[in-house]
Protein backbone atom coordinates (compact mmCIF):
# COMPACT_ATOMS: atom_id res chain seq x y z
CA UNK A 1 0.00 0.00 0.00
CA UNK A 2 2.76 2.87 1.06
CA UNK A 3 4.36 1.91 -2.62
CA UNK A 4 1.15 2.32 -4.45
CA UNK A 5 0.66 5.22 -2.56
CA UNK A 6 3.83 6.93 -3.15
CA UNK A 7 3.69 6.66 -7.27
CA UNK A 8 0.37 7.71 -7.09
CA UNK A 9 1.39 10.65 -5.44
CA UNK A 10 4.62 11.41 -6.91
CA UNK A 11 3.17 10.70 -10.64
CA UNK A 12 1.09 13.62 -10.00
CA UNK A 13 4.19 15.87 -9.08
CA UNK A 14 5.78 15.32 -12.45
CA UNK A 15 2.45 15.29 -14.42
CA UNK A 16 2.38 19.04 -13.55
CA UNK A 17 6.26 19.86 -14.33
CA UNK A 18 5.67 18.21 -17.55
CA UNK A 19 2.40 20.62 -18.14
CA UNK A 20 4.31 23.16 -16.92
CA UNK A 21 7.23 23.27 -18.94
CA UNK A 22 5.08 22.72 -22.18
CA UNK A 23 2.69 26.15 -21.13
CA UNK A 24 6.64 27.41 -21.73
CA UNK A 25 7.68 28.37 -18.23
CA UNK A 26 11.19 27.62 -17.97
CA UNK A 27 11.75 27.57 -14.34
CA UNK A 28 8.81 24.65 -12.75
CA UNK A 29 11.55 22.82 -11.00
CA UNK A 30 14.31 24.74 -8.29
CA UNK A 31 17.37 25.48 -9.34
CA UNK A 32 20.68 24.54 -8.11
CA UNK A 33 22.07 26.12 -5.42
CA UNK A 34 24.47 28.91 -5.79
CA UNK A 35 24.27 30.63 -2.12
CA UNK A 36 24.35 27.92 0.05
CA UNK A 37 27.48 27.82 1.86
CA UNK A 38 28.76 25.31 4.95
CA UNK A 39 31.50 25.28 7.31
CA UNK A 40 33.66 22.05 6.44
CA UNK A 41 34.42 22.47 10.38
CA UNK A 42 31.25 22.38 11.72
CA UNK A 43 28.45 20.29 12.99
CA UNK A 44 24.99 20.66 11.60
CA UNK A 45 21.45 19.40 12.07
CA UNK A 46 19.31 19.07 9.47
CA UNK A 47 15.72 19.66 9.84
CA UNK A 48 13.10 18.79 7.57
CA UNK A 49 10.80 21.83 6.42
CA UNK A 50 7.32 19.41 6.38
CA UNK A 51 7.71 17.86 9.28
CA UNK A 52 10.14 19.85 11.64
CA UNK A 53 11.88 16.56 12.39
CA UNK A 54 15.86 16.01 12.21
CA UNK A 55 18.04 13.61 10.09
CA UNK A 56 19.00 10.65 12.55
CA UNK A 57 21.25 7.60 12.37
CA UNK A 58 17.53 5.26 13.42
CA UNK A 59 18.42 3.53 16.42
CA UNK A 60 22.06 4.66 17.00
CA UNK A 61 23.06 2.02 14.62
CA UNK A 62 26.96 2.42 13.85
CA UNK A 63 26.94 -0.40 10.91
CA UNK A 64 27.41 -0.09 7.27
CA UNK A 65 23.98 -0.36 5.68
CA UNK A 66 22.33 1.41 9.10
CA UNK A 67 19.15 2.85 8.29
CA UNK A 68 19.06 6.73 8.41
CA UNK A 69 15.11 8.32 9.40
CA UNK A 70 13.67 11.25 10.88
CA UNK A 71 12.86 11.88 14.16
CA UNK A 72 12.35 14.85 16.81
CA UNK A 73 15.00 17.23 16.80
CA UNK A 74 17.40 16.36 19.57
CA UNK A 75 21.01 16.91 18.71
CA UNK A 76 22.53 14.40 19.97
CA UNK A 77 25.74 12.96 17.99
CA UNK A 78 23.57 10.55 15.98
CA UNK A 79 21.63 14.17 14.57
CA UNK A 80 25.25 15.71 13.92
CA UNK A 81 26.73 16.04 10.41
CA UNK A 82 29.86 17.24 9.32
CA UNK A 83 30.03 18.15 5.31
CA UNK A 84 33.32 16.72 3.81
CA UNK A 85 34.19 18.57 0.60
CA UNK A 86 34.60 16.64 -2.23
CA UNK A 87 35.26 18.86 -4.76
CA UNK A 88 33.15 20.42 -7.29
CA UNK A 89 30.47 22.00 -5.06
CA UNK A 90 29.30 18.31 -4.01
CA UNK A 91 29.67 17.26 -0.31
CA UNK A 92 29.89 13.76 1.74
CA UNK A 93 27.68 14.21 5.09
CA UNK A 94 29.78 12.23 7.96
CA UNK A 95 28.00 11.30 10.82
CA UNK A 96 29.67 12.62 14.56
CA UNK A 97 27.82 9.20 15.98
CA UNK A 98 29.26 6.85 13.68
CA UNK A 99 31.79 8.41 11.80
CA UNK A 100 29.76 6.94 8.38
CA UNK A 101 28.73 8.61 5.60
CA UNK A 102 25.24 9.23 4.11
CA UNK A 103 25.05 6.26 0.76
CA UNK A 104 22.36 5.45 -1.55
CA UNK A 105 23.13 1.82 -2.94
CA UNK A 106 22.17 2.70 -6.41
CA UNK A 107 20.09 4.59 -8.46
CA UNK A 108 16.05 3.51 -8.40
CA UNK A 109 13.63 5.48 -6.99
CA UNK A 110 12.55 4.90 -3.61
CA UNK A 111 16.19 3.52 -2.80
CA UNK A 112 16.50 3.62 1.26
CA UNK A 113 19.13 6.34 2.77
CA UNK A 114 22.11 4.57 4.95
CA UNK A 115 25.11 4.89 6.42
CA UNK A 116 28.20 2.87 5.08
CA UNK A 117 32.29 3.68 5.38
CA UNK A 118 33.33 6.58 3.39
CA UNK A 119 34.95 5.52 -0.36
CA UNK A 120 34.20 8.88 -1.66
CA UNK A 121 31.76 7.18 -4.28
CA UNK A 122 29.65 9.74 -6.22
CA UNK A 123 27.01 7.67 -4.36
CA UNK A 124 27.95 8.94 -1.15
CA UNK A 125 28.48 12.82 -2.51
CA UNK A 126 25.33 15.37 -2.36
CA UNK A 127 24.87 19.13 -3.45
CA UNK A 128 22.85 21.63 -2.14
CA UNK A 129 19.89 23.18 -3.92
CA UNK A 130 18.33 25.91 -3.08
CA UNK A 131 15.08 26.40 -1.73
CA UNK A 132 13.24 29.55 -0.52
CA UNK A 133 13.23 30.36 3.10
CA UNK A 134 16.80 29.55 3.05
CA UNK A 135 16.15 25.61 3.00
CA UNK A 136 18.34 23.29 0.68
CA UNK A 137 17.57 19.78 -0.71
CA UNK A 138 20.43 17.03 -0.83
CA UNK A 139 21.48 16.04 -4.67
CA UNK A 140 22.92 13.05 -4.67
CA UNK A 141 25.92 13.12 -7.65
CA UNK A 142 25.32 9.50 -8.84
CA UNK A 143 21.91 9.54 -8.97
CA UNK A 144 20.91 13.26 -9.54
CA UNK A 145 18.09 12.38 -7.17
CA UNK A 146 16.68 14.21 -3.74
CA UNK A 147 16.91 13.01 -0.17
CA UNK A 148 12.82 12.66 0.25
CA UNK A 149 10.91 11.63 3.03
CA UNK A 150 8.51 8.94 2.02
CA UNK A 151 5.10 9.76 1.70
CA UNK A 152 5.43 13.21 3.31
CA UNK A 153 5.14 11.45 6.69
CA UNK A 154 5.79 13.72 9.83
CA UNK A 155 6.49 10.27 11.95
CA UNK A 156 9.25 9.92 14.06
CA UNK A 157 11.45 7.24 12.71
CA UNK A 158 10.12 7.86 9.06
CA UNK A 159 11.90 6.65 6.28
CA UNK A 160 14.27 8.50 4.05
CA UNK A 161 14.86 7.75 0.19
CA UNK A 162 15.82 9.09 -2.73
CA UNK A 163 13.72 10.55 -5.45
CA UNK A 164 13.44 12.68 -8.25
CA UNK A 165 14.29 16.40 -7.65
CA UNK A 166 10.52 18.19 -7.24
CA UNK A 167 11.26 20.37 -4.33
CA UNK A 168 8.37 19.31 -2.30
CA UNK A 169 9.00 20.78 1.61
CA UNK A 170 9.43 17.00 2.10
CA UNK A 171 13.26 17.81 0.49
CA UNK A 172 13.71 20.16 1.71
CA UNK A 173 15.91 20.66 4.99
CA UNK A 174 17.31 23.36 7.02
CA UNK A 175 20.91 23.49 7.80
CA UNK A 176 21.15 24.44 11.67
CA UNK A 177 24.53 24.87 12.79
CA UNK A 178 25.88 24.20 16.29
CA UNK A 179 28.11 26.20 17.97
CA UNK A 180 29.33 27.78 21.39
CA UNK A 181 27.35 31.29 22.12
CA UNK A 182 29.61 34.47 22.60
CA UNK A 183 30.76 35.14 25.69
CA UNK A 184 27.77 36.70 28.12
CA UNK A 185 25.33 35.15 26.21
CA UNK A 186 23.49 32.01 26.24
CA UNK A 187 21.19 29.62 23.82
CA UNK A 188 19.00 27.18 24.76
CA UNK A 189 18.75 24.00 25.34
CA UNK A 190 21.35 23.96 28.46
CA UNK A 191 21.01 20.20 28.10
CA UNK A 192 19.37 17.93 25.17
CA UNK A 193 18.02 14.45 27.17
CA UNK A 194 17.24 16.94 29.89
CA UNK A 195 13.42 16.01 31.36
CA UNK A 196 12.51 16.76 35.06
CA UNK A 197 15.89 19.69 35.66
CA UNK A 198 16.10 20.81 38.67
CA UNK A 199 19.33 23.57 39.22
CA UNK A 200 20.98 25.93 42.00
CA UNK A 201 23.80 27.94 41.86
CA UNK A 202 25.85 27.54 44.53
CA UNK A 203 29.47 28.71 45.51
CA UNK A 204 30.87 29.99 41.77
CA UNK A 205 28.99 26.72 39.76
CA UNK A 206 25.78 26.07 38.27
CA UNK A 207 24.64 22.65 39.28
CA UNK A 208 21.67 20.74 37.11
CA UNK A 209 20.43 17.41 37.71
CA UNK A 210 17.43 15.55 35.27
CA UNK A 211 15.81 12.50 35.12
CA UNK A 212 17.94 9.17 33.11
CA UNK A 213 15.34 6.80 33.43
CA UNK A 214 18.10 4.54 34.68
CA UNK A 215 19.63 3.46 37.85
CA UNK A 216 22.17 5.98 38.46
CA UNK A 217 21.71 10.04 39.49
CA UNK A 218 23.52 12.29 37.67
CA UNK A 219 24.75 16.13 37.85
CA UNK A 220 26.95 18.38 35.62
CA UNK A 221 28.42 21.43 36.45
CA UNK A 222 29.61 24.63 34.94
CA UNK A 223 30.72 28.18 35.62
CA UNK A 224 28.38 29.65 33.02
CA UNK A 225 24.87 28.71 32.31
CA UNK A 226 26.34 28.28 28.38
CA UNK A 227 28.92 26.22 29.69
CA UNK A 228 26.37 23.49 31.31
CA UNK A 229 25.48 22.25 27.01
CA UNK A 230 29.03 20.85 27.31
CA UNK A 231 29.53 19.89 30.88
CA UNK A 232 29.96 16.19 31.72
CA UNK A 233 27.18 14.49 33.58
CA UNK A 234 28.68 12.47 36.64
CA UNK A 235 27.73 9.72 38.22
CA UNK A 236 26.97 10.52 41.92
CA UNK A 237 24.91 7.57 43.26
CA UNK A 238 23.77 4.25 41.85
CA UNK A 239 20.89 2.59 42.84
CA UNK A 240 20.78 -0.60 44.61
CA UNK A 241 18.15 -0.96 46.71
CA UNK A 242 15.09 -3.63 45.85
CA UNK A 243 12.31 -1.15 46.48
CA UNK A 244 14.07 1.77 43.98
CA UNK A 245 16.61 0.17 42.24
CA UNK A 246 15.86 2.06 38.70
CA UNK A 247 13.37 4.26 36.77
CA UNK A 248 15.09 7.22 38.10
CA UNK A 249 13.21 10.50 37.80
CA UNK A 250 13.01 14.26 39.12
CA UNK A 251 16.13 14.87 41.16
CA UNK A 252 16.19 17.31 43.43
CA UNK A 253 19.03 18.73 46.06
CA UNK A 254 18.55 21.36 48.90
CA UNK A 255 20.47 22.52 51.39
CA UNK A 256 19.03 21.70 54.92
CA UNK A 257 21.23 22.59 57.91
CA UNK A 258 24.59 22.79 56.31
CA UNK A 259 24.42 19.37 53.87
CA UNK A 260 22.55 18.70 50.70
CA UNK A 261 19.63 16.27 50.64
CA UNK A 262 18.77 14.64 47.32
CA UNK A 263 14.92 13.54 46.56
CA UNK A 264 14.01 11.76 43.83
CA UNK A 265 11.99 9.29 42.55
CA UNK A 266 12.39 5.48 41.85
CA UNK A 267 11.01 1.92 41.40
CA UNK A 268 12.00 -1.68 41.39
CA UNK A 269 12.74 -2.31 37.39
CA UNK A 270 12.89 -0.33 34.23
CA UNK A 271 10.14 -1.73 32.85
CA UNK A 272 7.96 -1.25 35.43
CA UNK A 273 7.28 2.94 35.35
CA UNK A 274 4.37 3.01 37.73
CA UNK A 275 2.86 1.07 40.22
CA UNK A 276 6.41 0.95 42.47
CA UNK A 277 7.44 4.64 42.07
CA UNK A 278 8.34 5.84 45.22
CA UNK A 279 10.19 8.96 47.36
CA UNK A 280 13.26 8.41 48.38
CA UNK A 281 16.03 10.79 49.73
CA UNK A 282 19.88 10.84 49.56
CA UNK A 283 22.15 12.51 52.52
CA UNK A 284 25.41 14.29 51.34
CA UNK A 285 28.41 14.28 53.38
CA UNK A 286 29.64 17.49 53.33
CA UNK A 287 28.75 20.73 51.94
CA UNK A 288 28.91 19.98 47.75
CA UNK A 289 26.08 19.38 45.70
CA UNK A 290 27.78 16.66 43.75
CA UNK A 291 28.44 14.77 47.00
CA UNK A 292 29.36 12.08 47.75
CA UNK A 293 25.91 10.81 49.31
CA UNK A 294 24.14 7.97 51.12
CA UNK A 295 21.20 6.84 50.64
CA UNK A 296 19.05 8.31 54.13
CA UNK A 297 15.48 6.96 53.98
CA UNK A 298 12.39 6.30 52.19
CA UNK A 299 9.59 8.92 52.26
CA UNK A 300 6.22 7.06 52.19
CA UNK A 301 5.39 3.51 50.97
CA UNK A 302 2.40 4.49 48.67
CA UNK A 303 3.22 5.14 44.95
CA UNK A 304 4.10 9.63 44.77
CA UNK A 305 6.10 11.34 41.84
CA UNK A 306 7.92 14.75 41.98
CA UNK A 307 9.44 15.40 45.34
CA UNK A 308 10.04 18.83 46.54
CA UNK A 309 10.82 20.62 49.74
CA UNK A 310 8.55 23.59 50.92
CA UNK A 311 9.86 25.57 53.92
CA UNK A 312 7.69 27.78 56.38
CA UNK A 313 7.65 29.67 59.24
CA UNK A 314 10.59 27.57 60.33
CA UNK A 315 9.02 24.19 58.71
CA UNK A 316 9.57 21.52 56.45
CA UNK A 317 6.74 20.24 54.04
CA UNK A 318 7.65 17.20 51.78
CA UNK A 319 5.31 18.34 48.37
CA UNK A 320 4.70 15.38 45.73
CA UNK A 321 2.06 13.98 43.40
CA UNK A 322 -0.57 11.00 44.14
CA UNK A 323 -3.51 9.40 43.17
CA UNK A 324 -7.14 10.45 44.97
CA UNK A 325 -9.03 9.76 42.11
CA UNK A 326 -7.00 12.01 39.71
CA UNK A 327 -3.45 12.95 40.19
CA UNK A 328 -3.14 15.35 42.55
CA UNK A 329 -0.78 17.65 43.98
CA UNK A 330 0.44 16.41 48.34
CA UNK A 331 2.05 17.90 50.71
CA UNK A 332 3.28 15.95 54.00
CA UNK A 333 4.70 17.80 57.10
CA UNK A 334 8.52 16.63 57.72
CA UNK A 335 10.19 17.00 61.43
CA UNK A 336 14.05 16.77 59.51
CA UNK A 337 14.83 16.60 55.75
CA UNK A 338 14.37 12.83 55.77
CA UNK A 339 11.63 11.71 58.60
CA UNK A 340 7.23 12.13 57.64
CA UNK A 341 5.83 13.20 60.97
CA UNK A 342 2.13 13.75 59.85
CA UNK A 343 -0.27 12.20 57.14
CA UNK A 344 -0.37 13.37 53.66
CA UNK A 345 -2.66 15.87 52.53
CA UNK A 346 -4.16 16.71 48.87
CA UNK A 347 -3.74 20.56 48.08
CA UNK A 348 -4.89 20.88 44.71
CA UNK A 349 -6.62 18.48 41.99
CA UNK A 350 -6.80 19.09 38.02
CA UNK A 351 -10.34 20.47 37.85
CA UNK A 352 -9.65 23.46 35.78
CA UNK A 353 -10.42 22.49 31.99
CA UNK A 354 -6.42 23.38 31.23
CA UNK A 355 -5.32 20.94 33.79
CA UNK A 356 -7.17 17.94 31.93
CA UNK A 357 -5.98 18.52 28.66
CA UNK A 358 -5.05 14.78 27.28
CA UNK A 359 -5.07 13.57 30.71
CA UNK A 360 -6.05 15.17 34.09
CA UNK A 361 -2.60 15.99 36.16
CA UNK A 362 -1.60 18.55 38.99
CA UNK A 363 2.59 17.63 40.25
CA UNK A 364 5.84 18.52 39.79
CA UNK A 365 5.29 21.49 42.43
CA UNK A 366 7.51 23.81 42.95
CA UNK A 367 8.16 26.29 46.16
CA UNK A 368 8.36 30.41 45.06
CA UNK A 369 8.95 32.66 47.91
CA UNK A 370 9.29 36.65 47.53
CA UNK A 371 8.10 39.43 50.20
CA UNK A 372 6.90 36.83 52.35
CA UNK A 373 4.59 35.42 50.16
CA UNK A 374 4.25 31.41 49.86
CA UNK A 375 3.75 29.79 46.52
CA UNK A 376 3.63 26.83 44.29
CA UNK A 377 4.17 27.22 41.01
CA UNK A 378 3.08 23.12 39.28
CA UNK A 379 2.83 21.09 36.09
CA UNK A 380 -1.34 20.48 34.58
CA UNK A 381 -2.60 18.15 32.28
CA UNK A 382 -0.49 15.09 30.65
CA UNK A 383 3.05 15.47 30.31
CA UNK A 384 2.41 12.68 26.89
CA UNK A 385 0.96 15.63 25.21
CA UNK A 386 1.99 19.27 23.77
CA UNK A 387 -0.31 21.14 26.27
CA UNK A 388 1.53 20.46 30.11
CA UNK A 389 2.00 23.39 31.35
CA UNK A 390 2.38 25.65 34.38
CA UNK A 391 0.03 26.82 36.96
CA UNK A 392 0.17 28.50 40.45
CA UNK A 393 -1.17 28.24 43.41
CA UNK A 394 -0.96 31.06 46.47
CA UNK A 395 -1.02 30.14 50.48
CA UNK A 396 -3.81 32.54 51.29
CA UNK A 397 -4.08 31.63 55.07
CA UNK A 398 -1.55 30.36 57.57
CA UNK A 399 -1.23 26.48 57.49
CA UNK A 400 0.07 25.21 54.36
CA UNK A 401 -1.63 21.70 55.45
CA UNK A 402 -4.77 22.84 55.22
CA UNK A 403 -6.37 23.03 51.39
CA UNK A 404 -8.98 25.76 51.74
CA UNK A 405 -5.51 28.28 52.78
CA UNK A 406 -4.52 27.97 48.96
CA UNK A 407 -5.48 30.13 46.29
CA UNK A 408 -5.59 29.05 42.71
CA UNK A 409 -4.88 31.28 39.68
CA UNK A 410 -7.99 30.24 37.43
CA UNK A 411 -5.30 31.06 34.09
CA UNK A 412 -2.02 29.08 33.50
CA UNK A 413 1.30 30.26 33.73
CA UNK A 414 3.55 29.22 31.45
CA UNK A 415 2.56 27.20 28.39
CA UNK A 416 3.35 26.45 24.75
CA UNK A 417 3.86 28.85 21.78
CA UNK A 418 3.43 27.19 18.97
CA UNK A 419 5.08 30.14 17.14
CA UNK A 420 8.70 29.71 19.03
CA UNK A 421 8.30 25.79 18.52
CA UNK A 422 8.13 25.14 22.41
CA UNK A 423 5.77 22.86 23.50
CA UNK A 424 4.66 21.07 26.66
CA UNK A 425 6.57 23.51 28.76
CA UNK A 426 6.98 22.08 32.55
CA UNK A 427 8.18 20.72 35.34
CA UNK A 428 10.40 23.53 36.77
CA UNK A 429 12.50 24.53 38.87
CA UNK A 430 13.76 28.28 39.85
CA UNK A 431 17.34 29.45 40.73
CA UNK A 432 18.97 32.88 41.51
CA UNK A 433 21.65 34.60 39.32
CA UNK A 434 25.22 34.44 40.50
CA UNK A 435 24.69 38.32 41.89
CA UNK A 436 20.99 37.62 43.53
CA UNK A 437 19.41 40.12 41.39
CA UNK A 438 17.68 38.16 39.21
CA UNK A 439 15.41 35.55 39.06
CA UNK A 440 15.44 32.44 36.72
CA UNK A 441 12.99 29.36 35.83
CA UNK A 442 14.74 25.88 34.62
CA UNK A 443 12.11 24.01 32.57
CA UNK A 444 12.08 21.27 30.33
CA UNK A 445 9.98 21.61 26.83
CA UNK A 446 9.25 19.59 23.40
CA UNK A 447 10.28 20.79 20.08
CA UNK A 448 6.96 19.58 18.66
CA UNK A 449 3.51 18.74 19.39
CA UNK A 450 4.42 15.25 18.94
CA UNK A 451 6.71 15.06 21.29
CA UNK A 452 6.21 13.10 24.58
CA UNK A 453 6.93 12.65 27.73
CA UNK A 454 10.00 10.50 27.50
CA UNK A 455 14.12 11.37 27.15
CA UNK A 456 13.72 13.67 24.32
CA UNK A 457 12.54 16.76 26.58
CA UNK A 458 15.72 18.85 27.02
CA UNK A 459 16.26 21.61 29.72
CA UNK A 460 15.83 25.14 29.17
CA UNK A 461 16.36 28.71 31.41
CA UNK A 462 14.77 31.98 30.87
CA UNK A 463 15.14 34.88 33.52
CA UNK A 464 11.37 35.93 34.52
CA UNK A 465 10.03 39.30 36.64
CA UNK A 466 6.93 39.81 38.51
CA UNK A 467 3.35 41.21 38.13
CA UNK A 468 2.35 44.40 40.37
CA UNK A 469 0.30 41.84 42.52
CA UNK A 470 3.11 39.94 43.02
CA UNK A 471 2.54 37.10 41.39
CA UNK A 472 5.14 36.04 38.95
CA UNK A 473 5.60 36.89 35.15
CA UNK A 474 7.26 33.71 33.23
CA UNK A 475 6.50 35.85 29.19
CA UNK A 476 6.46 33.26 26.75
CA UNK A 477 9.16 29.76 26.22
CA UNK A 478 11.98 31.29 23.78
CA UNK A 479 12.61 29.67 20.53
CA UNK A 480 15.69 26.89 20.44
CA UNK A 481 18.58 28.95 19.33
CA UNK A 482 17.57 31.96 20.30
CA UNK A 483 20.62 34.24 21.88
CA UNK A 484 19.88 35.17 25.39
CA UNK A 485 21.95 37.33 27.40
CA UNK A 486 23.76 35.48 30.38
CA UNK A 487 22.16 35.77 34.61
CA UNK A 488 23.53 38.71 36.04
CA UNK A 489 27.31 38.37 37.54
CA UNK A 490 28.34 35.28 35.50
CA UNK A 491 32.01 35.21 35.09
CA UNK A 492 33.27 36.47 31.68
CA UNK A 493 34.67 32.69 31.30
Amino acid sequence: MRSTYRGARRSGVVLATVTTLLGGVTAALPPTASAAVVDTAASYVLVNRNSGKALDVYDLATADGARISQYTRNDGAWQQWQFVDSGGGYYRLKSRHSGKVLDFANTADRTGLTQWTDHNGTNQQFRLADSSGGYVRLVNRASNKAVDVLDFSTADGAQLIQWPDTGGTNQQWQLVKLGAPSPGTFTNPIKRNGPDPWMQYHNGYYYLATTTWNSTITMRRSRTLAGLSTAADQVIFNLTRPNGCCNMWAPEFHLLGGRWYLYYVAGQNVQDFNPTQRLHVLESSGSDPMGPYSFKADLGSTWELDPSILQHNGRLYLLGSATDGSQSLTITPLSNPYTISGARRTISQPTLSWERQTHPVNEGGEPLYRNGRTMIVYSASACWGPDYKLGLLTLTGTDPLNRAHWTKSPNPVFQRNDANGVFAPGHNGFFKSPDGTEDWIVYHANDSASGGCDMNRSTRAQKFTWNSDGTPNFGTPVRLGTTLPAPSGEPAS
